[in-house]
C-alpha cells in the first residue's frame, strides 16, 4: 500500500466534508499508526506516527509510560483481585483528569517503563510521562494492515465530520433554520436540515399541530447536545423566540433594529403577545409589524398553523403598559401596587374578555409584563345600581296610564 496515497483521497474527502487539514493529517497519522503495529508491532504496544505531507514519508515511535512502584500493583494485590474476580485492565489511564492521584496499573514492558531507566533514554523525562522510543521506518503494508488503515480512516472521517457538524449547529443556537419532515417514530419527529437531522421532541411541539413526510416548516434551534452516539441538535416549533425570530424575517424594520421586540409571551398553539416599540420618531411599530392589509403577520401566523397573535406597544409606565397588555379587553383604570402588583378595573361588559378563556389574556399580559394582575370589576359599576330603582319606579306609572285607557 503507497501511503502517498492516503494525501491525495484524504485531502478530497476534506474539501467535499468541509474537514480541517489538521483534522485530515490526524487521521492519516492514526492510520499508519493502526497498520504499523499490525504488521510490525507487538501486542501491548502504543505507536505514534508522524507524516509528512511534503515528502509523504513517516516516522514512527513507540511510547511507553514512565512509572514507579508506587504506580504498579503489587503481586498480593493482583493475587487478591485475581481472588475476588476483578482483573486490572492492563491499559488503566494514566491520571483521572483533576486527580493527582495516578491510577495504579499491571506493568507491561510494552507500554510500560520504570523511571530509573526512562531516564537512561531521555534525562529531563518526568513521571507520568510518555517515552518516545523511535522505530524502523516502513514504507509497504499488508493486506489485513491496510483494511485495518481504512476503517480507522473511515472512523475518523465520521467522528470529525460529526464534530464540523456539532460546531456548525453550536454557531447557529437562537436561529430559525428551514427543515423538512423525514421521519415520525412516535411523538418525535426527525427533520432534515441540510448536513444533518434535527429531532423534535413531543415538549416543543405546537400542541395540536400534526406532522407529515416531506413537510417543510422552520424551526428554532434549541441546542446542541452530546449524546453517546454524537451530537444531536434540537429543534423547537413551541419556544416563544420563534416568534420573534419569524417577525425579524417578516419585518425589515426589526432586523434594521428601528422597531425593537421588548417581550414576548406565547401559549403555543394558542395565543402569542408581543410587545414592541420603535427607535425612531414617525415608525409606528405596530403598523410595520402588522404590514400592509397584515400581510406581514398573516405570514407569521400561517407558519405557525393559525395561531392568534396580539401586537401591542410597549410603554415603559406600566400604567399604560398593562392595560396595552390586556387587549383587546379595554380597561377602565389600573391601580399599581408594590411588589410588581396591580389591580385593573374593567366594565362588566369586558371582565370575561379581559380574563380571556382559561384565564388565558391575563396571564399571557402577566407574562408579557412582568407584573402580578388583579382584574377586578369597575368600582364606578356600583353606582350605576343606585339609579336602577329610579327606572321601575318610573316604569310603574305606565300600567296605570294603560288602566284609564281601558275605561
Amino acid at each position: 500500500m503507497d501511503i502517498k496515497s492516503f494525501q491525495r483521497a484524504l485531502s478530497q474527502i476534506a474539501e467535499t466534508r468541509g474537514i480541517s487539514p489538521e483534522v485530515i493529517m490526524g487521521t492519516i497519522e492514526a492510520a499508519l499508526a493502526t497498520a504499523y503495529k499490525k504488521d510490525y508491532g507487538e501486542k501491548g504496544q502504543k505507536i505514534k506516527a508522524k507524516f509528512n505531507p511534503v515528502s509523504g514519508d513517516a516516522q514512527f515511535w513507540q511510547l511507553k509510560l514512565v512509572v514507579d512502584d508506587s504506580m504498579l500493583y503489587t503481586q498480593e494485590e493482583i493475587d487478591a483481585l485475581k481472588e475476588k474476580k476483578i482483573i486490572p485492565a492492563e491499559d488503566f489511564d494514566r491520571v483521572i483528569e483533576g486527580d493527582e492521584t495516578p491510577k495504579k496499573v499491571v506493568f507491561n514492558p510494552e507500554k510500560h517503563i520504570i523511571v530509573k531507566d526512562a531516564k537512561k533514554e531521555n534525562s529531563n523525562i518526568q513521571l507520568g510521562e510518555e517515552l518516545e522510543i523511535p522505530l524502523v521506518s516502513k514504507q509497504d503494508y499488508g493486506r489485513i494492515a491496510a483494511q485495518t488503515a481504512k476503517q480507522v480512516i473511515l472512523q475518523k472521517i465520521r467522528e470529525a465530520e460529526k464534530d464540523v457538524i456539532a460546531s456548525e449547529y453550536r454557531s447557529k443556537q437562537g436561529e430559525i433554520i428551514s427543515g423538512v419532515v423525514q421521519r415520525i417514530e412516535g411523538n418525535t419527529i426527525l427533520i432534515d436540515i441540510g448536513k444533518t437531522l434535527g429531532i423534535l421532541n413531543k415538549e416543543e411541539q405546537i400542541p395540536g399541530e400534526f406532522y407529515r413526510q416531506a413537510q417543510r416548516l422552520k424551526f428554532y434551534i434549541l441546542k446542541v447536545e452530546d449524546g453517546p452516539k454524537g451530537s444531536v441538535v434540537l429543534l423547537s416549533r413551541a419556544y416563544p423566540k420563534l416568534v420573534s425570530r419569524l417577525f425579524e424575517l417578516e419585518v425589515p424594520e426589526i432586523s434594521a433594529g428601528t422597531v425593537v421586540i421588548k417581550s414576548i409571551a406565547r401559549e403555543p398553539g394558542f395565543r402569542t403577545k408581543i410587545a414592541v416599540t420603535s427607535t425612531e420618531q414617525g415608525i409606528d411599530p405596530i403598523g410595520s409589524c402588522v404590514g400592509q392589509r397584515g400581510t406581514r403577520i398573516m405570514a407569521v401566523i400561517n407558519e405557525l398553523g393559525g395561531e392568534k397573535i396580539d401586537v401591542i406597544e410597549w410603554n415603559e409606565d406600566p400604567e399604560k403598559f398593562i392595560p396595552n397588555a390586556l387587549s383587546p379587553a379595554k380597561i377602565s383604570g389600573v391601580k399599581v401596587e408594590g411588589n410588581n402588583s396591580a389591580t385593573v378595573f374593567v366594565g362588566a361588559d369586558q371582565l370575561s374578555l379581559a380574563i380571556g378563556k382559561d384565564g388565558r389574556n391575563v396571564r399571557l399580559a402577566a407574562q408579557l409584563t412582568g407584573w402580578k394582575i388583579d382584574i377586578k370589576p369597575d368600582e364606578k359599576k356600583p353606582d350605576a345600581k343606585e339609579e336602577e330603582p329610579k327606572e321601575e319606579g318610573a316604569e310603574e306609572e305606565k300600567p296605570k296610564k294603560v288602566k284609564k285607557t281601558k275605561k
